[in-house]
């Protein structure tokens, strides 16, 4: 018996240079690490159809659900910032869009199914230890308000995956409001293809920007969400890693989650994945890469907007609405609700503070406002300094103690997808056991509450325990 979906399939629709037909490559066992039931009953999907024989035929790649189109996506890229006409899908299948009883559509992905024309030589399959870091990552991030693509499921294949050595193969399940990518314009740009440009245009607008004034209004709509996804992002002291032009999504959302990481000692020049050998990606970079990688957006969607001067005007306002944004994220975490002159300057020298003392980003943001916090920092002296400007700004704020703090245990969380944390999931899991895994996701369901049993899961990294580099998924 095969599993039946409620697809619709509009990218599906478009022309043929959009994508490659074709069907995942089965793998020899399938067998179930997680399924996102709540996810799942968002979605207006079955969990136990999915979790069933049959549902897990099809999330491994190994039946094809009624009503799929399965296909991969062309397009291209600036990689590190360099050119790469022709990227594309290649260890991911789209499956097909699923629209949720209230309206909303979504894409179902396959990432690690197999090889596709995109593939650059690659085996098109992915190794547990991503998988798994995708999934707990993505749905952190969902817990904690960032717009993210989702994990829905995450399969073991029975197969061995050859990259340092032999891994334990899988197939991650992603569901995102499109797959459509800065690189997905620049594709159809690069080649003069206006037509195709025209067609991804009317197509990303209908998905993401309804009644957006054409190619210009789509790209301000993409230049405000991207410069509230950045402000989240330094908010929680998350870094990418990889923020290529492949990497920025047109709706708004986190995408691949490859050599990504939380800070846990904060410096605004952080930097984890093995590949950016020269900091281009590091933490404090970000906003500045998001910037380029908008511009990028912006000169592919030239031919459309037809003249310069709009499209260079729009790129401008981005500064502008990054600070707005992040001015918002940061007054939260230290508790004011109103707004003075001073505050970005106050905010700038916490942060200093932090790195000066070699404080934990997200414990120290937590207990704020708590005897607590002092003992974040190494240089308690230059916690105290800050900490008396603050209270004297406090005293501008009408909310009561009491409120405050609870207003900003909302925006400050507890927990994190710790790095460590990650990596001792994935070596259990690689070794069979996936408990760690399990209450990994548990905990971080709930990033906000009183930790309670989840509270050994705060503790920063011993020496011992240090992660210092993260890596693609590949």
């Amino acid at each position: 018996m095969s599993l039946d979906l409620p697809f619709d399939n509009s990218y599906a629709r478009l022309p043929d240079r959009f994508y490659t037909k074709l069907a995942p490559t089965p793998v020899r066992a399938p067998a179930l690490v997680a399924l996102n039931q709540s996810l799942a009953l968002t979605l207006g999907l079955d969990p136990d159809a999915l979790a069933s024989e049959a549902g897990v035929a099809a999330l491994a790649g190994n039946a094809i659900p009624g009503g799929a189109e399965p296909l991969a996506q062309v397009y291209a890229g600036h990689q590190f910032g360099g050119w790469s006409p022709q990227l594309g899908d290649g260890r991911a299948i789209l499956l097909g869009e699923v629209v949720t009883p209230e309206g909303a559509r979504f894409d179902v992905q396959l990432k690690g199914s197999g090889p596709t024309p995109y593939s650059r030589m690659g085996d098109g399959r992915a190794w547990l230890g991503p998988v798994m870091r995708e999934y707990i990552v993505s749905e952190a991030m969902a817990a904690l308000g960032v717009p993210t693509t989702r994990a829905l499921a995450a399969v073991t294949t029975g197969d061995i995956v050859l990259r340092e050595g032999p891994l334990p193969g899988a197939v991650f399940t992603r569901i995102a409001s499109s797959h459509i990518r800065v690189g997905t314009f620049q594709f159809f740009a690069a080649r003069q293809d206006t037509d195709a440009l025209k067609a991804l245009t009317g197509h990303a607008i209908e998905r993401h920007d309804p009644g957006a004034n054409g190619a210009l209004g789509l790209l301000e709509g993409v230049i405000a969400r991207q410069a509230g996804l950045i402000a989240q992002w330094m908010g929680l002291g998350f870094i990418h890693g990889v923020m290529n032009t492949d990497n920025m999504t047109i709706s708004g959302e986190t995408i691949d989650y490859g050599p990504c990481a939380f800070m846990d000692v904060y410096h605004p020049m952080r930097v984890f994945s093995s590949i950016d050998h020269h900091g281009r990606y590091a933490f404090g970079r970000q906003p500045d890469v998001a910037m380029w990688n908008l511009a990028q957006l912006a000169s592919a969607l030239l031919p459309l907007i037809g003249e310069v001067e709009p499209a260079q005007a729009a790129i401008d306002r981005f500064p502008e609405l990054f600070r707005a944004e992040w001015l918002r994220v940061f007054r939260a975490k230290i508790g004011l609700q109103t707004e003075a002159e001073g505050d970005e300057a106050l905010i700038h020298r916490l942060l200093d503070a932090m790195a000066n003392g070699q404080a934990d980003f997200t414990n120290s943001f937590r207990a704020l406002g708590t005897p607590g916090a002092r003992d974040q920092f190494m240089d308690r002296n230059a916690f105290d300094a800050w900490e008396r400007e603050w209270r004297d700004r406090l005293s501008a704020e009408e909310s009561s103690p009491e409120d405050r703090l609870d207003a900003m245990r909302q925006v400050n969380p507890g927990l994190i997808p710790r790095t460590h944390r990650i990596e001792q999931a994935i070596q259990a899991g690689v070794a069979g056991d996936y408990g760690p895994f399990h209450r990994l996701n548990a905990a971080l369901a709930t990033p906000f509450a009183d930790p309670g049993p989840y509270a050994d899961l705060m503790t920063p990294p011993t020496q011992d325990e240090v992660v210092p580099q993260t890596f693609c998924g590949t």
